[in-house]
């Protein structure tokens, strides 16, 4: 009996191994063609400044959103960065751009809904025919370049889509503190630049972009 016992405990051992390792690559997490990637670029002054004047009772942490693709079977991010303009990021360079001091990365991963999956497609397609334009660094709407989340609202609001059923929303901007007065940080940013603070302009942000209620977030990088 023991000679049977001693036989038969190694593929025991065996077996659980295969099915534990066959359970864990089930459950992990796999991106999608068009997920969207909400992340917090970390606490530069302008960086802060942004979620400072766009944090929702919703989402409050977000600075940057970008969307992913794949090609030839690797992912990519479609984004529009700073100094860079709209570019189609690596992945893996994406993820590794702001870590927490665990080594985490500090993104998030949402999901539109199934209505608006068929628009996928255009939608990259449209930020891929954009790529080395500008970023738009005084966060204008309409002129001939981007920043992050205004790239990803006009993916979708340049289809055939009516107003009210763009899956974001855009809102008068604003750059003022809890006092009604422009934040320091924002004064000396359009100063540097010799330009005007652009105050109640329509736009958008990653936060309000994070609180639409047609999207639904699948994985935060920052807990695997």
């Amino acid at each position: 009996m023991n000679k049977i016992l001693n036989q038969t405990y190694p593929f025991l051992i065996l077996s659980l191994i295969l099915f534990s390792c066959k359970t864990s690559q089930k459950n992990k997490f796999e991106l999608q063609q068009g997920d969207l990637l909400f992340q917090n670029t970390g606490t530069g002054e302008i960086d802060n400044a942004i979620k400072n004047v766009t944090a929702t009772s919703v989402s409050k942490n977000y600075s940057h959103v970008g969307m992913a693709m794949q090609k030839n079977k690797e992912w990519f991010v479609v984004e529009a960065i700073p100094k860079e303009g709209i570019r189609q990021t690596p992945l893996q360079k994406f993820l590794n751009r702001n870590k927490n001091k665990l080594n985490k990365s500090q993104t998030t991963v949402a999901r539109l809904d199934s209505y608006y999956q068929p628009y996928i497609s255009k939608a990259i397609a449209y930020g891929i025919e954009r790529i080395k334009t500008p970023y738009d660094e005084i966060f204008l709407w309409d002129d001939n370049s981007y920043y992050c989340s205004e790239l990803v609202y006009k993916m979708f609001s340049s289809q055939d889509l009516p107003k009210d059923s763009i899956p974001f929303l855009t809102q008068p901007m604003t750059f003022n503190d809890s006092t009604g007065n422009p934040m320091p940080s924002w004064k000396k940013y359009y100063e540097t630049r010799n330009q005007p603070i652009p105050e109640g302009i329509e736009g958008t942000n990653p936060n309000l972009m994070a609180s639409s209620p047609f999207i639904i977030f699948v994985h935060d990088y920052e807990n695997e």
